[in-house]
């Protein structure tokens, strides 16, 4: 699955402030002080990374690891596809070339589990020789955890980099209506309607509505209702009630609140329409944000606001997707890509990517880090938004490994709903789609 929108080059993420000094090396050594960093010193560790901002800031700041370990890094970042066949041919050879795995959860994480391809990091996460005190499950967000583990609740990688989906919202549209920030489903709905008037080219909402692109803002959707596209038991829960319930109000945002040709937008597409003043709201990831906030291309800057996700009927979600970094079972140096991954998305890191507008990391005591966040240049509200939808972050696509072609078959049905159609009967002609294509890469 393309997976352009976790992207921040693609998405125009513009650098933040500096990134932390040299000083930040001592802060790890005298934070770690009870774990053994040069015990493995003298080892050499391949990593595979997949080519972004995330991992040209990890490749940055490797001189510093290497200084505190003694272990030599050998890092390799390739293009996401690239990196993807890569991983998955040697992953299956039994006999892979790295220790260390990039890899992006919500479009490998069940072909890797089904595989075995990741070992066990639970014991090292409990031994204080090898991670920091300050390393806890309950410092990531809930989703991050959920992506990490395996169906039997194993630990098999540490939660790297994480998209959550906000809603920008045009604070000088909804002031001159009037209106506040919704808090459910229905008040989106409406003041979406009410912003709307075609006449000054004005409307209260956009999103995704391209085939493929679009799935994720249904299943964000679906979230809300206290549901998901796949139950625990491994079934479809695709064209139930509340799937249908989704679907609707997708079609009804897109089709009585949404720009003319919106069937045909991306993410892309709809930013650019965001930027330019007419728009009241907009669905997506946060990683959007930095053009927004730029005079250069936005007519905007200073009269955005970034909300939490608001409630549905049944819940408060925030859509999450991210990556991840994993200690490949077939290494023979498995404590010391450890060591390695824990570095990778160790606080200090964390605070690097945010400033560097390289990603968001999954911890959340980097965004309550009132010296981080002074050394972020994007609002205040943004940060308050990314920390808020950590907490309430769920699982936004269905953990499968066919996950291109269930938003491939999904997506078409959610245009033709933008042209008129019927959500349930869509919603069951995908499902029914589907359901052999599911079958057939879990037999």
């Amino acid at each position: 699955m393309p997976s352009s929108f976790l992207n921040p080059t693609r998405r125009g993420f513009l650098a933040g402030t500096a990134a932390l000094g040299a000083s930040s090396l001592m802060g790890v050594r005298s934070a770690s002080a009870a774990v053994d960093w040069k015990r493995f010193a003298g080892t050499t560790l391949e990593v595979n990374l997949v080519k972004s901002p995330r991992s040209e800031t990890l490749i940055k700041y490797l001189p510093e690891f290497e200084e505190l370990t003694g272990i030599k890094v050998n890092a390799e970042a390739t293009p996401e596809q690239q990196q993807r066949q890569k991983t998955t041919i040697e992953l299956s050879s039994g006999k892979p070339s790295f220790d260390v795995v990039h890899m992006s959860y919500h479009v490998q994480k069940r072909q890797f589990e089904k595989g075995g391809w990741l070992a066990d990091i639970g014991g090292f996460l409990k031994d204080p020789s090898l991670t920091d005190s300050s390393l806890v499950e309950s410092d990531f967000a809930e989703a991050g955890m959920t992506f990490a583990k395996d169906s039997d609740g194993v630990l098999r990688s540490l939660p790297f980099s994480v998209d959550y989906w906000i809603v920008y919202w045009n604070k000088a549209l909804f002031e001159k209506k009037g209106l506040s920030y919704p808090t459910s489903f229905e008040e989106m709905a409406s003041a979406a309607e009410a912003l709307t008037d075609p006449s000054t080219n004005t409307y209260g909402f956009v999103a995704r509505g391209l085939k493929n692109a679009n799935t994720p803002v249904w299943t964000t959707l679906l979230l809300g209702y206290g549901s998901s596209p796949l139950g625990p038991d491994g079934k479809l829960r695709t064209n139930s009630e509340e799937a249908v319930e989704a679907a609707k109000l997708y079609q009804r945002l897109m089709t009585k609140a949404a720009p003319p040709g919106v069937s045909g937008f991306n993410w892309a597409e709809a930013q650019s329409a965001f930027l330019q003043g007419k728009i009241g709201m907009w669905l997506d990831g946060v990683g959007f944000a930095p053009p927004i906030e730029n005079p250069e291309k936005s007519r905007v800057v200073g009269q955005v606001g970034y909300g939490i996700m608001p409630k549905g009927p049944k819940a408060q979600a925030a859509g999450t997707f991210g990556d991840g970094l994993g200690v490949v079972a077939a290494s023979q140096k498995k404590e010391a890509a450890y060591l390695f991954c824990q570095w990778a998305i160790s606080h200090d890191m964390g605070a690097r990517l945010l400033q560097a507008g390289a990603g968001v990391p999954f911890r959340q005591s980097v965004l309550a880090d009132q010296k981080v966040r002074e050394g972020v240049k994007m609002p205040a509200a943004w940060l308050d938004a990314v920390a808020g939808s950590a907490k309430v972050s769920q699982l936004a696509l269905p953990v499968i490994i066919p996950v291109t072609e269930f938003r491939d078959i999904y997506g078409v049905g959610l245009t033709n709903m933008i042209g008129g159609a019927d959500p349930a009967t869509e919603l069951k002609t995908a499902t029914a789609q589907f359901e052999p294509v599911l079958a057939r890469s879990e037999g």
